[in-house]
């Protein structure tokens, strides 16, 4: 039994059952910065926003700022306005996407640029990205259409705003899929 003991606890045994307890501990463990349920803000429960269209202008005062709106955040991506306030952690203020919120997001989707434009809101075309820039933008939309509740669509200067029933779902938001920027 001693014998057996001896090659067993070897230093070389030791060592590499401590390197792996380590490795596991780091793996599975408790994460750095993750907050416990009990630590994260409660998200405020907002009824289903009712299907409507909007400009910019409009879209800018849906930014999480709990003064406005009930804190309520959409951002539209492609021409389609989305409802991700149940996300309010990654867009709403201080989270890692706010620069998003009441915004179109489109443009710094493709550029993978998480700054603002500063000043007044301005409908953007995207007419100068490139096609892998707007393959981007198609991308991101289809992952917002998936995860969040479609709006309406992000009007145009001189677009009028579609008058939508109180029982018509979004189908695909009004958004054209086809291959050309809007």
């Amino acid at each position: 039994m001693s014998n057996l003991l001896d090659e067993v606890f070897t230093p070389l045994n030791i060592v590499l059952s401590a390197i792996i307890a380590a490795l596991t501990w780091t793996l599975f463990g408790p994460r750095k910065g993750s907050a416990s349920q009990d630590d994260q803000p409660a998200v405020k429960i907002l009824p289903k926003m009712k299907r409507r269209d909007m400009t910019v202008v409009e879209l800018r005062e849906f930014d999480g700022t709990p003064e406005k709106n009930d804190g309520r955040i959409l951002v539209a991506v492609n021409g389609t306005v989305f409802d991700v306030t149940r996300a309010s952690h990654y867009y709403g203020p201080g989270g890692p996407y706010a620069a998003f919120a009441g915004r179109d997001a489109s443009r710094m989707l493709a550029t993978f640029c998480l700054k603002a434009v500063e000043g007044p809101p301005v409908y953007d075309d995207l007419s100068d990205l490139k096609s892998s820039e707007m393959d981007q933008v198609k991308e991101w939309f289809l992952q917002f259409k998936e995860k969040y509740d479609v709006v309406g669509k992000l009007l145009k200067p001189g677009d009028e705003p579609t008058d939508y029933s109180d029982n018509e779902e979004a189908t695909d938001g009004g958004q054209n899929t086809s291959t050309e920027a809007p």
